[in-house]
């Protein structure tokens, strides 16, 4: 995997928690999803039917109709979630921890779904993964007060929503570019906030230049640098080692949080960050593991299907040489 794309996905991704929360003061989720949503779309609609035309060709309505279902659940159904529960009152880095247990869900699903093998040390590496965002969370979530317990389920829900789409995208039969998921995605996201935004009231934003940065904000890093590397990475590395990496936003996001907001950073985040760092370095090792045991198994393969194949031609000779020889009468 490239190290400088894994570093520049887990900042894009993490920023879009700091997004969330500088612009869960001045508007409702719906209506800063909506206005994050809609400028994007439009413009990824313009190129999309100038620069980016080729991209589409041999797309047919069943591609581009599972790319409106993934955008459903990668974006609308996901990132509602996230800012509902950090409005609810759910700290940021609590939202990154149980956003961190995408990796766990996943890779117990790959081996079914996918027909992945994973191997004993990538587990190693996932256990790993979930107790680092453990350590660094733990503390933040007994320590909040008048947040209702059923506002920790709703980041659970979009966490679902993540795991399902990237397994439907690893699904698919047809190749489709990041450009092109990407704005069938943000064109069906707008589409959805913009309706849900009409029908709660919510499509007036507010004149508040914190609501702007936050939009800015989440469209410049969290769209086009988090949710564009997601998929790129996905696609270059498969679904484990992509999702490992989601090990890393709970103490980032940890990190950036205190620099930006005076949230709480200590040993725990260290420690956390640190057994971040090593579930990546493990679950990278075990797909190497598993690269390489792929390849032995291949030789052996070819090796015995050579063996198979001199062993009929020696059976077929001592069958015609059989039929060559000269019977003796009774």
């Amino acid at each position: 995997m490239n190290i400088l794309l894994s570093i520049a996905f887990v900042g894009a991704w993490s920023s879009g928690f700091i997004g969330a929360k500088l612009g869960a003061g001045s508007a409702s989720p719906v209506t800063l999803l909506m206005w994050r949503f809609l400028p994007l779309a439009l413009v990824l609609g313009v190129v999309a039917l100038t620069a980016a035309r080729a991209s589409w060709r041999g797309l047919g309505p069943r591609d581009l109709l599972r790319q409106a279902v993934i955008g459903m659940l990668s974006q609308s159904g996901y990132l509602l979630t996230v800012y509902y529960a950090i409005q609810l009152g759910v700290s940021s880095g609590t939202t990154a921890l149980i956003d961190g247990t995408q990796p766990l869900v996943a890779g117990a699903l790959a081996g079914p779904l996918l027909g992945m093998a994973v191997s004993r040390t990538q587990w190693l590496g996932l256990g790993l993964g979930v107790a680092g965002v453990a350590v660094v969370t733990t503390a933040d979530a007994g320590a909040a007060t008048g947040v209702a317990w059923w506002a920790y389920l709703v980041p659970f829900v979009g966490m679902l929503c993540m795991v399902a789409a990237t397994f439907l995208d690893r699904r698919a039969r047809a190749d489709v570019r990041p450009m092109v998921s990407m704005t069938i995605h943000a064109v069906t996201s707008a589409v959805a906030f913009t309706a849900l935004a009409a029908a709660t009231g919510g499509v007036v934003p507010p004149a508040d230049g914190s609501f702007w940065t936050a939009v800015v904000w989440l469209v410049v890093l969290s769209t086009f640098g988090g949710y564009g590397l997601y998929w790129l990475i996905l696609r270059r590395s498969g679904v484990t080692e992509v999702n490992t990496l989601m090990f890393l936003m709970a103490p980032v996001t940890a990190v950036w949080g205190a620099l930006m907001f005076g949230e709480p950073f200590g040993t725990q985040t260290v420690v956390g960050l640190a057994l971040g760092l090593l579930a990546v370095a493990v679950v990278h090792r075990g797909d190497q593991e598993n690269h390489g045991d792929q390849g032995d198994q291949g030789n052996r393969d070819r090796r015995d299907e050579h063996l198979d194949h001199g062993d009929r031609t020696v059976r077929r000779r001592s069958s015609e040489a059989a039929d060559l020889t000269p019977r003796r009468s009774a």
